[in-house]
């Protein structure tokens, strides 16, 4: 089971340290990442990173780069400082932004002498669908999607952040090492809220995901603990089989 929880990972949408803090002490033995996304960085800044490292938690740090080369560069720098396991920047960004952002971890990675986080390329946000790429002037998200991530394995990008939907499409295009973490997980279709392409933890597996990043369906549930153990359960079951 230490090898699902591995694959798990809890969006960890907080008001501050002390409500952060009460979650990887509540959840640490089920997931095996936090994600930090914008609302907890910017309210706490590597504060927040640091806090659920000492409880021994690993961190995905999920502020979505998207900036000239340079600037992501450093980003890209300062991200490995902090010793995440993983981050990301926007695949819209370019190859030669992605390229940087694997060089500037790169360069951190010789200087410290520590292997620096995985970097991944955000595709198609979740909450997208066909209509919302028509309005700005792109074509279906399953064609976006794997020009993307072509596109940041070309870059050197150890893999992308994509829905569920389009991961079977990705593992068959870019082989078995290429990372797929994927979003927008539900327990049902009805729980969407504001995600659009969504899809349950066990599909999701069977699809060729390697992480999932589950926020609300865990938050939210009555037994928070329950419901992590559940999901852990349903991909253990889906793994069966699978290479």
């Amino acid at each position: 089971m230490d090898q699902i929880k591995n694959r798990l990972i809890f969006a960890l949408e907080a008001r501050g340290l002390n409500q952060a803090e009460e979650w990887v002490e509540r959840l640490s033995d089920l997931v095996g990442m936090f994600k930090i996304g914008k609302q907890l960085f910017v309210r706490e800044g590597p504060a927040a990173v640091r806090m659920v490292q000492a409880l021994g938690g690993r961190i995905f740090l999920d502020l979505k780069f998207h900036d000239i080369p340079f600037t992501v560069a450093e980003a890209a720098e300062e991200a490995s400082r902090l010793q995440v396991e993983m981050f990301n920047v926007h695949a819209l960004g370019g190859k030669a932004m992605m390229a940087a952002a694997r060089q500037g971890v790169d360069r951190v990675a010789q200087e410290s002498g520590r292997p620096g986080p995985k970097v991944l390329g955000v595709t198609i946000l979740t909450s997208l669908a066909n209509a919302d790429l028509a309005e700005l002037g792109m074509g279906p998200v399953k064609d976006q999607v794997l020009k993307l991530t072509a596109l940041a394995q070309k870059a050197g990008l150890d893999g992308v952040v994509a829905s569920s939907l389009e991961a079977e499409a990705i593992r068959r295009e870019c082989g078995p090492e290429f990372l797929i973490v994927v979003p927008g997980i539900r327990r049902s279709a009805g729980e969407a809220a504001d995600q659009k392409r969504v899809m349950t933890p066990a599909d999701a597996v069977r699809a060729g995901a390697d992480f999932l990043v589950v926020g609300r369906p865990i938050r939210e549930a009555k037994d928070p603990r329950a419901q992590a153990e559940t999901i852990l359960q349903e991909m253990a079951q889906a793994r069966k089989g699978l290479p």
